[in-house]
């Protein structure tokens, strides 16, 4: 006889589910994640803002000194040429002590240089040499002007003859190799000042006003240079005055030239479009701000600096203290004159600085 065979009820499984504390701690671990995932997200922001207000910067840096390096490599190297540079007397630059404010004694915020180049320029007419009249200058004419506070660079095409056809700041002029060609007029001789008047004035004035003249750099608002001399010494003239200690200008008494110099050294200091705008409105909405060439004015000249003393006294002086003023600036919101700039307009300012060897002829 089979077997009967006996189903065994199971016991049913009993649904479990999770208690208060488990559900207390995991939503604390939810809390904690998301809390790191976003420090993690607003310190990523800020580096990645950081980083493009320094590619804004180091951008507009590369390509100033780029434009520069061909410029100065193609210069005109002869005695018997003119340059408008740095030197004893001649040069209305700066150097009466602007590190005291722009416009103090008259002075200019930032350097000037002017020179002849185996460079293509702006011709009016269909025809022109291989060679320019090269300048460079940070425009301080007006607040109103649309360069005003930024790097501006003059190309201007020559004549092979010796022709003036007229006597306008914006017409073709020749070449003419003759010392003292660009300062003989340093102002305005007539209406519209020398052949050249604008390569050595920078101001509102008709003399300094050239067609010729673009933005080269747009936030590069604070520009100097000073020479490594053939001997290794480090100066702001072109000459070593302790070996010629009568010399006055590059041409006078002896037609020196550059042909002492080995390196011209340079330094800007830039500012990113988001703190250029910034202190621009700041000015515009309360007069008690300055401006961006007031933060300029208290960057000390090289070396022989009267207004804020000793700007620089060998390579790397001038840079760094620079970059302590900017330090300071975005620290305290104020130039060290006692201008007030916006401290986050500070933290987008960056200082370069490169060495252009003139390869001149002893």
């Amino acid at each position: 006889m089979r077997a009967k065979s006996s189903l065994i009820a199971l016991p049913r499984r009993a649904h479990e589910g999770f208690t208060l504390a488990e559900l207390l701690v995991s939503v604390f671990v939810l809390v904690l994640l998301i809390f790191m995932f976003t420090q993690l997200m607003t310190s990523a922001t800020a580096i990645t803002r950081s980083d493009h207000k320094h590619i804004d910067t180091d951008t507009q840096a590369r390509e100033v000194f780029d434009r520069m390096a061909v410029d100065l490599a193609q210069m005109l190297k002869r005695t018997d040429v003119d340059y408008y540079v740095k030197q004893r007397t001649g040069y209305n630059g700066h150097g009466n002590g602007h590190g005291w404010g722009q416009g103090h004694n008259g002075d200019k915020g930032s350097d000037q240089i002017a020179f002849f180049s185996h460079v293509p320029g702006y011709y009016p007419a269909s025809y022109g040499s291989s060679i320019s009249l090269v300048a460079y200058r940070v425009n301080e004419s007006s607040s109103t002007n649309a360069a005003y506070g930024r790097l501006e660079r003059l190309a201007k095409g020559l004549l092979w003859n010796a022709v003036d056809n007229t006597t306008r700041n914006d017409s073709p002029y020749p070449i003419v190799f003759s010392p003292g060609q660009l300062t003989a007029c340093n102002g305005p001789c007539d209406p519209w000042g020398s052949a050249w008047s604008a390569a050595i004035n920078n101001d509102n004035n008709n003399a300094s006003r050239d067609d010729n003249y673009e933005v080269i750099g747009p936030g590069v608002f604070r520009f100097e240079y000073y020479y490594i001399l053939k001997n290794g010494r480090v100066t702001d003239w072109p000459w070593d005055r302790s070996d010629m200690p009568d010399q006055i200008t590059i041409t006078n008494p002896t037609n020196i030239g550059l042909s002492q110099v080995e390196s011209i050294a340079v330094a800007i200091a830039v500012v990113n479009r988001e703190g250029r705008v910034l202190i621009d409105a700041a000015h515009s909405a309360n007069a008690a701000y300055g401006d961006i060439l007031d933060v300029a004015a208290d960057l000390a000249d090289f070396k022989n600096a009267n207004g804020n003393g000793v700007g620089g006294q060998k390579i790397g002086d001038l840079e760094a203290r620079w970059n302590t003023v900017v330090q300071s600036i975005a620290q305290t919101g104020q130039t060290p004159s006692g201008k007030l700039i916006p401290p986050e307009a500070a933290k987008g300012i960056r200082i370069y600085n490169r060495y252009f060897d003139l390869k001149t002829v002893r």
